[in-house]
């Protein structure tokens, strides 16, 4: 098997057997258990059956497999660190739901339009390296985002807090048609649990330093976007200062250990 299929296979059987010592309810139970073991029958039946090309892209359905099943684990937040996290957006910020309202409209449209859609670059990572022909690379560059992504998304079987739009008053940005499509989108799709550190910044950051080597200039185009990201993460107040700081030197430690 490859790193990036081990590292795959080691997360979802990890939560497997969390999911039977955490305590959730029975149904969440056996939700968690059918898809850690369906994913690990997969990963293990691609690893050792499937073409090359199907190999190289499967673990992008594991990132977002992974991120919806961690969800699952989430039960009743630490208000206790929700407010230790808060205050560190106080202390820096002041009232960081009104502290940036007198941003451009146009770069806050920017920052929010690039956070909806962080969840491209994974993909669109991969295949610059496919286009420059350089899929070989496609286990280090899955390994990078896995490890960032699912390591940021574990945390959330052990630690559960809600995202800040959640606990507190909702960001109060001019750009009020582009933050209104964005507050939907997150309300509506995502889990409505708050990764610490944040598989956002994480994973956009992991996915930039998989493309700096082999790619420089492109790599520093997907740099400048993960970077937006982590702004708008605290912009909009999807994430708390803390999750987006430990969400990059989560990245940057992976990028040390693998590249």
């Amino acid at each position: 098997m490859r790193s990036s299929e081990i590292i795959a296979f080691v997360y979802f059987a990890a939560l497997t057997v969390l999911g039977w010592v955490r305590p959730l309810p029975a149904v969440r139970r056996w939700q968690i258990t059918a898809i850690g073991l369906v994913m690990c029958a997969a990963i293990f039946t691609i690893a050792h059956h499937a073409p090359r090309v199907v190999r190289d892209w499967a673990p992008g359905v594991s990132v977002l497999v992974g991120y919806y099943m961690s969800g699952r684990f989430f039960v009743r937040p630490s208000e206790r660190l929700e407010d230790w996290l808060m205050a560190w957006d106080r202390r820096l910020f002041g009232n960081p739901a009104t502290c940036f309202a007198g941003w451009p409209p146009l770069l806050l449209a920017y920052l929010e339009t690039v956070y909806v859609t962080c969840f491209l670059l994974v993909p669109v990572g991969f295949a610059a390296l496919v286009i420059a022909g350089r899929a070989s690379l496609a286990d280090r560059y899955w390994s990078m985002v896995l490890a960032a992504e699912l390591g940021s998304f574990v945390s959330l079987s052990l630690v559960q807090t809600r995202p800040p739009w959640l606990v507190e008053q909702k960001a109060a940005l001019p750009d009020r048609a582009v933050h209104r499509v964005a507050s939907r989108f997150v309300e509506r799709l995502t889990i409505q649990a708050n990764t610490l550190p944040s598989g956002h910044v994480a994973g956009s950051l992991a996915v930039a330093f998989a493309l700096l080597g082999p790619l420089p200039g492109i790599g520093a185009v997907f740099l400048v976007l993960a970077l937006s990201i982590a702004l708008a993460c605290v912009v909009g107040r999807y994430h708390y200062v803390v999750d987006v700081v430990s969400g990059a030197a989560l990245a940057i430690a992976v990028w040390a250990a693998i590249q």
